[in-house]
């Protein structure tokens, strides 16, 4: 009989740590952290750039990246944005406006970056712009810190295009990119 409670008791133990328990998909262990390596230095969709033609103010204006990629500028028509830097993204347009304009000077500047993410064991998880040289620590801040629950000790990342999560220490070292996806997970006891 002892036994039989023994067991139970241990059953119970076991169904109560497991409901603590959440999959968040595979997880990979990061002791260094390293600033992700497109962070801020190529156009991705769900960017806004504004592009300048000098002495044309018509053909200028403030163009949201679209999910396929793309920006779509009069005269000009459809061109591929995702992955170029900002000189490259000027020189191809400067190219296609010299059909119509001569020398034309065309800037291109990135005027906000996709939005990041914070989910789990924040007090307002959600969608927050990013902005240059953030960290962990600012996004979390941003999302109204930490709830009672949430582990103080490590954070996992989903960098655009990755399919596993990161884990990281929560530290000032650990940058954030355009477009991450941050969870704060749940400590345990």
């Amino acid at each position: 009989m002892k036994r039989l409670l023994r067991l139970g008791a241990v059953l119970a133990a076991g169904l109560q740590v497991a409901g603590c328990y959440t999959d968040f998909g595979p997880v990979v262990v990061e002791p260094e952290p390293l600033a992700h390596m497109a962070a801020a230095t190529h156009i991705q969709s769900g960017d806004r750039v504004k592009v300048v033609v000098y002495g044309e103010d018509t053909l200028g204006g403030i163009y949201d990246v679209s999910p396929s990629g793309t920006i779509s500028l009069p005269l000009a028509g459809t061109i591929r944005a995702t992955g170029r830097t900002r000189s490259a993204l000027e020189a191809d347009v400067t190219r296609r406006y010299a059909k119509y304009l001569n020398e034309p000077k065309v800037t291109i500047d990135v005027v906000a970056f996709r939005s990041f993410y914070v989910l789990g064991e924040a007090e307002k998880p959600g969608q927050y712009p990013y902005t240059a040289g953030l960290n962990v620590l600012t996004a979390i801040s941003t999302a109204g810190g930490f709830t009672y629950r949430a582990s103080r000790s490590s954070v996992l990342i989903q960098h655009p295009g990755d399919v596993v999560w990161k884990e990281y220490p929560i530290a000032a070292s650990v940058l954030i990119s355009p477009g991450d996806l941050i969870r704060v997970p749940e400590r345990y006891f």
